[in-house]
């Protein structure tokens, strides 16, 4: 079945009849899932199967924003809460090997409690690199400052999300660590030259490129393109996403709602396929919205399919694993080094 290039949000915890409808319209190649589409553990099974019933395809792909810290959209009572990744970024500074095996075990961890769901894609790792007078819309996000470090974080985390079975994506890619405003409510405009992103930013990025799946970064960089934020900048696809960094997988945008990007849902859209984006994300479920950027959503076609096909099909089966046994030794890692998660 032929799909639209965009990923979708929904209202609530279960699909009422006009969004239905509108999935069956338009086709979304797949959906996301926020803090409003979550009670329990039976309705989020219940909601997930709906979707893919919905879609016709059994391997509609579902993602969420499960990092940890205060990004976890699965969260007590019913799942457990899991460290920020600044969290693993101290334990690597005590030891290496702490800090790797700490950010493994939380993946596949939260690997697991999205695979029981039916959840196939979770927005994560990060690979950015945050400084210092940066906006906290990343902060205790990012896994440390130095390239190399938060690139074999990202690796740990991405190795024990797809031992779970579990997606990743990678973002925000190519960096916002130097953002100095929330992309929801702002355009960051970043002055750094060329060879400074280089050798910080993009070079975070560089060792994950051959990761599935990307999310582009709202942000500005005016050594490369001062007019257009990444996302919406052909210049900074072709040139530092698909040339500097290397990344050939499938590459999506970040919330297309978000106020960073300029004109309406539709002249967004426009410009994020002409940038070179696979797919459109459009988060907050506000149905007239989802038709907006629906209506300028062409075919899943050509490389973006290809692409789509690949991320899909490197999704390997969960191996076995013991959750009791892994979240003791990932508290245990934690208390060992004195850390405290926010």
């Amino acid at each position: 079945m032929s799909t639209r290039a965009f990923i979708t949000g929904v209202s609530g915890t279960e699909l009422g009849a006009a969004e239905r409808a509108f999935i069956a319209e338009a086709r979304p190649w797949g959906f996301i899932l926020f803090k409003r589409n979550v009670e329990t553990p039976e309705q989020v099974a219940s909601l997930v199967s709906g979707l893919r019933d919905a879609a016709g395809r059994a391997d509609t792909p579902i993602l969420i924003d499960q990092e940890g810290g205060r990004v976890q959209r699965l969260g007590p009572p019913h799942w457990p809460a899991y460290p920020a990744g600044a969290v693993f970024g101290a334990l690597y500074d005590i030891e290496r090997a702490l800090g790797l095996k700490a950010a493994h075990l939380s993946a596949r961890l939260i690997a697991a409690d999205l695979a029981a769901l039916g959840l196939t894609v979770d927005c994560l790792p990060l690979a950015d690199v945050p400084v210092a007078g940066a906006d906290a819309v990343i902060g205790n996000r990012a896994y440390g400052t130095e390239p190399s470090k938060v690139a074999a974080i990202a690796r740990a985390v991405t190795d024990g999300l797809e031992q779970g079975g579990i997606l990743p994506v990678l973002k925000h890619i190519p960096g916002h660590g130097r953002a100095t405003a929330d992309t929801h409510f702002k355009l960051p405009v970043v002055d750094t030259p060329r060879k400074e992103l280089e050798r910080t930013d993009f070079a975070a990025f560089q060792p994950l490129a051959d990761l599935p799946m990307a999310m582009t970064a709202h942000v500005v960089f005016s050594a490369l393109d001062p007019a257009q934020p990444a996302t919406t900048s052909a210049t900074m696809v072709d040139q530092v996403i698909r040339g500097v960094i290397g990344f050939q997988g499938l590459l999506m945008s970040d919330d297309v709602s978000m106020n960073a990007l300029a004109g309406s849902l539709a002249e967004r859209t426009r410009a994020i396929f002409a940038a070179g984006c696979d797919i459109v994300l459009h988060c907050n479920g506000k149905l007239d919205e989802m038709r907006d950027v629906a209506s300028e959503t062409p075919e899943l076609s050509g490389k973006a399919l290809e692409r789509a096909r690949k991320a899909l099909a490197s999704r390997k089966a969960p191996k076995p694993f013991d959750r009791v046994a892994a979240r003791a030794e990932l508290d245990a890692l934690i208390d060992r080094a004195g850390i405290v998660s926010a």
